[in-house]
């Protein structure tokens, strides 16, 4: 099999608001074909369901490593989605990877599902590891339901990698704890970023787990020679979607150290409060011109500019302590002239 060039770098498969889900085919074998270690998909209930597009990623190359950034613990039965990570891990000869998400918690009340805790998260990771290995599960009741009998066959041995996809202090620390890897989040500053991995290893070494084992992967948003438009959709509509949900920003402003005053200027401004739904979907670039006046430029670190910028900044992340690096933001087609950078900064 032939190498993988860059098995540090990784990027997401249909970034953002999609309506054109077949799109996730070529821009696999793109990343495929740049050397990519990796590829995530966010899931979106609509037409980003997390077993479909994985398996036509895994299905048309040979190579890449794919991975959910994120699907939740609570929205398939502890079966069924334990069953659609192995069908993928067999099916791409063990080539998929399981990123997992408490989930928004607003999104969560609007579908009648209760919130995911720290408990709930871990018997779930366990359950899961124990199904894989071919074990039964069996009189099981607890935050994952109840389940009398549940078995996929004494010869299953699936090893499925598990990371935990999120951001908060806390979280890091339980992630460490229980996770293989952590999947970090788009625009965390680079003193967040090494707060982030002080706090995962710190959960690691308190369960007796080799620190150095669990994975770090930065998520960072990336626009070579970007427009004034891009600028707006990719790093101003994404940042202020995040912005946008109780609880979930405010996690952001506590890890990077940021004015928590500036995040409640920006919800009650007017021009926020007159979108119905996710700015990064619905806002007009004239909206997102207002918006923009709302964010301060340090909230909004990414890798721009030229790709010769774009590639020194992927470095600086991995050289401040990640593991791996997401490219956010970008398709490989248009980040591929910041790799070509990238390999000649790399050697």
């Amino acid at each position: 099999m032939q190498d993988i060039a860059f098995p540090e770098l990784s990027c997401y498969l249909l970034p953002g608001h999609t309506t054109t889900p077949a799109d996730a085919l070529a821009e696999a074998r793109l990343a495929e074909e740049l050397g990519l270690g990796k590829v995530w998909l966010s899931e979106r209930f609509d037409v980003k369901d997390a077993g479909v597009i994985c398996a036509a990623a895994l299905a048309v190359t040979s190579r890449l490593r794919v991975a959910t950034a994120a699907t939740n613990i609570h929205t398939r039965h502890a079966l069924v989605l334990a069953t659609m990570c192995a069908s993928l891990h067999y099916l791409s000869g063990g080539r998929f990877e399981l990123g997992l998400a408490r989930g928004v918690g607003i999104r969560n009340q609007l579908m009648g599902l209760p919130g995911v805790g720290n408990a709930q998260l871990a018997e779930g990771v366990e359950l899961l590891r124990k199904l894989w290995r071919g074990e039964t599960v069996m009189g099981y009741e607890g935050s994952m339901g109840k389940l009398p009998y549940v078995n996929m066959g004494s010869w299953m041995k699936a090893d499925i990698p598990i990371h935990f996809v999120g951001f908060g202090p806390a979280s890091l620390r339980f992630a460490g704890a229980h996770f293989d890897g952590v999947h970090l989040h788009t625009f965390i500053t680079a003193q967040g970023l090494r707060r982030a991995k002080a706090l995962v290893q710190e959960g690691a070494t308190a369960a007796g787990r080799d620190p150095e084992a669990v994975k770090l992967w930065s998520v960072i948003a990336t626009a070579v020679e970007p427009t004034r438009e891009d600028r707006l959709r990719k790093l101003v509509a994404r940042m202020a979607t995040y912005m946008q949900a109780p609880g979930y920003a405010e996690l952001l402003v506590e890890l990077n150290g940021w004015d928590a005053s500036v995040l409640e200027d920006f919800r009650a401004s007017p021009v926020v409060k007159s979108i119905p739904g996710g700015i990064d979907s619905v806002a007009t670039l004239e909206q997102l011109e207002q918006i923009a006046e709302l964010i301060p430029p340090e909230w909004l670190p990414a890798a721009t500019g030229t790709p010769q910028a774009c590639a020194a900044a992927w470095k600086a992340e991995l050289d401040g302590g990640a593991d791996g690096l997401v490219i956010h933001g970008s398709t490989p087609q248009e980040f591929a002239p910041a790799l070509q950078a990238y390999g000649a900064l790399r050697g």
